[in-house]
């Protein structure tokens, strides 16, 4: 039987919450380096000691901001119908993504984008992605009845869809296409689903 977190506990894991994505949201509008642990702290209606209670640092707060959103978006595959194809699945999520307003798109690009920039913490991000990979991957192969450890379909499957994601989000962050990103999104698993010369 899975026991429910306590009211401390909610309370604690809401005040994380807030001051991550307070981070990201301070992020996109002044880039990182122009965000303080006090405007973070401010943002969420808490103390800066707060702040550095939760988080070694602003790198780690925009880090875990984004760590959170992939879990939602593993979630989502998951919970997609068992029947649907696996591209049609994997598509569906892609679109969530771009159309939730909790998960403000071009925020999410931009965090990525700051971090990557700023090689900060490469190796927890390395293994933020390693981790996700490797629970989609599984999501997939259990989908379409495949062994991951004998089976390369599942991984191929897994980036190449999230390359055309990638490919989606470029584009948009580019602005010279005049294309919203679910139309970027749609056009990139076309082009997967007719595969190229």
């Amino acid at each position: 039987m899975t026991t429910l977190p306590g009211l401390r506990d909610r309370k604690k894991a809401a005040t994380r919450a807030a001051l991550a994505a307070a981070t990201a949201e301070l992020a996109r509008e002044h880039g990182l380096h122009g965000v303080t642990a006090d405007a973070i702290a401010s943002r969420a209606g808490v103390s800066t000691r707060t702040f550095h209670n939760y988080f070694a640092s602003k790198e780690d707060a925009l880090l875990a901001y984004l760590e959170t959103r992939v879990g939602e978006w593993i979630d989502l595959l998951r919970n997609r119908p068992a029947g649907e194809d696996i591209m049609d699945s994997l598509l569906a999520v892609a679109l969530e993504i771009v159309r939730n307003a909790d998960w403000p798109f071009d925020e999410i690009v931009a965090c990525i984008t700051l971090l990557e920039e700023g090689n900060v913490l490469l190796s927890r991000h390395i293994e933020v992605e390693r981790r996700s990979s490797q629970l989609l991957i599984e999501i997939i192969a259990e989908r379409t009845g495949t062994d991951p450890a004998s089976d390369i379909y599942p991984s191929v499957l897994n980036y190449a869809a999230m390359g055309a994601v990638r490919a989606a989000m470029e584009a948009r962050m580019c602005g010279t296409t005049g294309r919203s990103a679910e139309d970027l999104i749609r056009d990139a698993f076309d082009r997967l689903r007719r595969g190229f010369p």
